[in-house]
Formats: structure tokens, C-alpha cells, sequence
């Protein structure tokens, strides 16, 4: 099976806010991830939806895929380096702020088009 894989390293967002939009796309097809994330009102959507692009443009240049034929197999997103920031309070305190960033892996996948009933036979027998 082909795979083609993309990665988006140190994005400035935390990956808690970064997962709820990879686990939106996960297992859908190309057309189908790319119609949800140019309407996905989160911040974190124009990223992954950047991401997206690439990973189907290397499918095109290096592999020579069809869009139509991929599905987005694998997308999980890692903890980057947290960057260690203060912020000044009352009494001349600081309090520790941590600034998150995110890691983004993905995987594009050819799948074979089987139709329900293909399926239904398989598993019968």
C-alpha cells in the first residue's frame, strides 16, 4: 500500500486545542477532510487544512496518485517544547505561563473501492 506523509512541526497552538480538528478528519477521505476543515470554525482547522494541501500535492508530484483515491489513514498530533514565559502580579509576583506548541504527522493512504455488498460477501464467507 502507498503512503504518503506530511508533518507540520512547532505550531505555536497546544495540542489539546490541535487534536479535536486531526480527530474531525481521521479516516475520511480527501475531499471529504478537505470540505470539513475550509468550514471548521476553529483556529487550529487553517493549519491542519495547510498541512492537508501538502501532504495531497506530494501524493500528486512524487508518487503520481489520484486525489479521489486517497483517504487520510493516520493523523495524530505530539507535544512540541513548551516555551517558559511570566507573567507580572500583584505584590511583585510572577506567575509561570507555558506556552504550548504542537507537532502534526500525517498519513495519506490509497484506498480500494469496495461497495457495501463486496464487503457483505467477504465477511460471509
Amino acid at each position: 500500500m502507498t503512503e504518503v506523509t506530511a508533518k507540520l512541526r512547532f505550531l505555536r497552538m497546544g495540542p489539546r486545542k490541535v487534536r479535536l480538528v486531526a480527530d474531525m478528519i481521521r479516516g475520511k477521505k480527501v475531499s471529504q477532510a478537505l470540505d470539513i476543515l475550509s468550514v471548521l470554525p476553529k483556529r487550529a482547522a487553517r493549519p491542519v487544512l495547510k498541512l492537508l494541501n501538502s501532504a495531497v500535492a506530494n501524493a500528486k508530484h512524487n508518487h503520481s496518485l489520484a486525489v479521489e483515491d486517497l483517504k487520510v489513514s493516520q493523523i495524530y498530533v505530539d507535544g512540541g517544547p513548551v516555551l517558559k514565559r511570566s507573567m507580572p502580579k500583584a505584590h511583585g509576583r510572577a506567575t509561570p505561563i507555558r506556552e504550548r506548541t504542537s507537532h502534526i504527522n500525517l498519513v495519506l493512504a490509497v484506498f480500494d473501492k469496495k461497495t457495501k455488498k463486496e464487503k457483505v460477501k467477504e465477511s460471509s464467507k
